[in-house]
């Protein structure tokens, strides 16, 4: 759902902007205490988040590079605002999302420069707003376990999608470049998103359920979600009484692991599973050319980029061309995604008051 140059008039682009800019702000302060902070409930903190924030970004890149077919003619691709929110946090989400339109803006010439705030707003924003939001919900009614918490996601990221459809539609309406009934717009863009939301729903599902399976402490979303001991009794598999927690011992495990792991996951989706996308236009170009949307389109400022269009300039073979270009920029992605990500925690580190040592006198 990438909104090219063109769409959306200058006037509204810009306040769009201003709009993203505030919501970044915002994030950044709120990042300092998800990723530098002490507020799960297991008494650990960012030491966990951080590390991640930047490989989720990157993940994210490289997952949006896999466009699905949806319906004739028509593919989706994750957008991920519910993803990184359930797996950082709503704030740093909203971060995770910044940095992938901005390394995909920049470098690969996908989604307008001067559309960027609007695609913060839409992409980064509205879903992890809404994402959140519904599965903080849904965790607190539903039973807390696993399942509960991989189905609440499930729940979350369908519904973000088809939001972010009706955010674009709204701002549409206020700024379009080209007159088209709005009800058109509206029907068409929140139809084939609902569609595109289920393949959104079921990838993160997966991811948030696998990581749950393996470290539990790594999900900001399900904070104090601990795996049961399972022992055998009569024969069956039945929980250990919950023991004590261990919060030094959780918060010293180490995330190399799980991190190298999800490196090497988005490397191979980048750089070989996109061969295998889906070459249909996806859901806001399909509703942009049927309906007329695109009239007004732009060339991208970044047009001339050697990244455009997920390939490598002067690589003929299209496999290796965009294989390279998938590497790079999941590259590019968590190298500056952690940097941001890290100067935030320190800043939060080095903001935090000194606790006095007090003595008898």
């Amino acid at each position: 759902m990438h909104v090219p140059d063109g769409f959306i008039n200058a006037p509204v682009s810009a306040v769009a902007g201003v709009i993203a800019a505030g919501a970044v702000a915002v994030s950044l302060r709120g990042a300092r205490r998800e990723l530098g902070g002490t507020s799960l409930s297991d008494g650990t903190g960012g030491e966990r988040t951080a590390p991640l924030a930047g490989l989720v970004a990157a993940f994210i890149f490289a997952v949006q590079m896999l466009n699905f077919p949806v319906a004739a003619g028509t593919s989706g691709h994750l957008l991920g605002g519910a993803l990184a929110a359930i797996l950082v946090g709503p704030y740093t989400g909203v971060l995770c999302i910044a940095v992938v339109l901005l390394m995909q803006g920049i470098l690969f010439a996908d989604g307008g420069l001067t559309a960027l705030g609007v695609n913060i707003t839409v992409m980064g924003v509205v879903t992890t707003v809404v994402a959140y939001g519904l599965f903080r919900g849904l965790t607190r009614v539903l039973p807390r376990g696993r399942r509960s918490t991989t189905a609440a996601s499930f729940v979350a990221a369908l519904v973000s999608v088809p939001a972010a459809a009706a955010a674009f539609t709204l701002i549409y309406a206020i700024g379009g470049t080209t007159d088209v009934p709005l009800g058109k717009v509206l029907t068409a863009m929140v139809g084939v998103h609902v569609l595109i939301g289920i393949g959104e729903a079921a990838i993160t599902a997966l991811t948030v359920g696998a990581v749950i399976a393996v470290r539990p402490d790594l999900v900001y979303g399900a904070r104090g979600l601990a795996a049961p001991l399972k022992l055998r009794v009569g024969g069956e598999l039945v929980d250990a009484p919950a023991a004590a927690p261990a919060p030094v011992a959780v918060a010293a495990r180490s995330t190399r692991k799980v991190w190298a792991t999800g490196l090497a996951a988005a490397l191979v989706l980048a750089g070989f599973v996109s061969f295998y996308a889906s070459a249909n236009p996806d859901g806001l170009e399909k509703v942009a050319a049927d309906k007329g949307i695109d009239e007004k389109v732009q060339e991208h400022g970044a047009a001339g980029s050697p990244l455009a269009d997920y390939g490598v300039k002067d690589i003929g073979d299209a496999r290796i061309s965009g294989g390279l270009a998938g590497v790079i920029g999941v590259g590019a992605t968590v190298a500056v995604g952690s940097g941001v990500f890290w100067a935030v925690r320190r800043r939060r580190t080095s903001e935090a008051p000194s606790t006095p040592v007090t003595g008898a006198a």
